[in-house]
């Protein structure tokens, strides 16, 4: 027993000194490669070359020749009196002190604000009602409204002619069937474009508003539902919080849009309604002569009515998504 026990041993001490030789390779290779890897890292990267940036130069061309340069062109017209030729105030104090224009700013910002709101509630209960659809639902609901957010502009602007203008067919419907609404609706008013505004921001803000309620988890509802929460609290207390900061952003690009708009305000009543966009046109292409002094002040404050309002809107965004956000 003792030759046998003695033979046995060098054997497992041979085995372990095999692996051990076997193993120092790779332990070599591991604590080899971690070195390797601190000095990669260390190594100072490499810096583009001014030839990297040439597929940016077209760009960069655009964006001044088409929007920095009119924009400097538009500001300093603004700022030079028309009469006076004196660096000024003069063309601001005209727009604001002027009927027509005055009229012009309040009838652009009510139709952009009621076109926004009215726009963005029918746009939560569309996006609500795709959301809960099925996906066969949803493709054919995202479909129909990537179409009616293209239909836009003048188009849509004759298509309400032929259906709600004076010898429309909604119209004469609305006189034959007895219809006040219809009946004794004038299209070519701004309750008639503050219609052609909802009509056009209501795809828009759907599109914009559907990818926010994928975002909407459902184990939110089966929570709700165990702490027995209503209906009402589920919506109003968990999923419109969470999708307040989607809203106002979403909120903040119909007015936008509804505050720039031209072409379909245009081809309805042209200059026969008093909206910022058609005055600062006017102005720029009269038929008695061209006013840039007073073109650019009506241009300045349509921008800074649109950079005051996304400041405002970031603002709430900001304040809305703080400590709203359910993991």
């Amino acid at each position: 027993m003792a030759v046998s026990v003695e033979t046995q041993a060098p054997a497992v001490s041979s085995a372990s000194a095999a692996g051990a030789v076997a193993a120092a390779p790779v332990a070599g290779a591991q604590t080899g490669s971690e070195p390797a890897a601190a000095e990669r890292a260390k190594r100072p990267q490499k810096r583009r070359g001014w030839t990297g940036y040439l597929p940016f130069l077209p760009f960069l061309a655009v964006v001044i020749g088409y929007e920095l340069l009119p924009l400097a062109q538009l500001v300093g017209n603004a700022f030079i009196g028309k009469e006076s030729e004196a660096f000024g105030l003069e063309n601001f104090i005209k727009v604001f002190t002027t009927p027509l224009y005055q009229q012009s700013i309040v009838n652009s910002l009510w139709i952009s604000v009621v076109s926004a709101l009215v726009g963005i509630v029918v746009a939560f209960l569309a996006a609500r009602f795709a959301y809960e659809s099925s996906p066969r639902v949803r493709n054919a609901f995202t479909l129909v409204l990537n179409m009616m957010s293209n239909f836009s502009g003048v188009p849509l602007a004759f298509a309400f002619m032929i259906l709600m203008g004076n010898s429309g067919v909604l119209t004469l419907l609305g006189q034959q069937w007895g219809i006040p609404f219809l009946a004794d609706f004038d299209l070519y008013t701004g309750e008639g474009l503050l219609v052609l505004y909802i009509y056009f921001q209501i795809p828009l803000a759907t599109l914009l508003l559907l990818p926010a309620f994928s975002g909407i988890k459902k184990e939110w509802r089966e929570a709700a539902t165990i702490l027995k929460a209503t209906t009402f609290d589920y919506w109003f207390k968990i999923v419109i919080p969470n999708l307040m900061p989607s809203i106002l952003g979403t909120l903040s690009v119909l007015f936008s849009n509804a505050l720039a708009a031209y072409a379909t305000a245009y081809a309805v009543v042209m200059n026969n309604y008093a909206l910022l966009p058609l005055q600062i046109t006017s102005k720029f292409k009269g038929d008695v002569q061209i006013d840039n002094a007073t073109g650019g002040a009506l241009a300045v404050v349509l921008i800074l009515l649109m950079v005051a309002c996304t400041l405002i809107n970031n603002y709430f965004t900001k304040r809305a998504s703080k400590g709203r956000e359910i993991v």
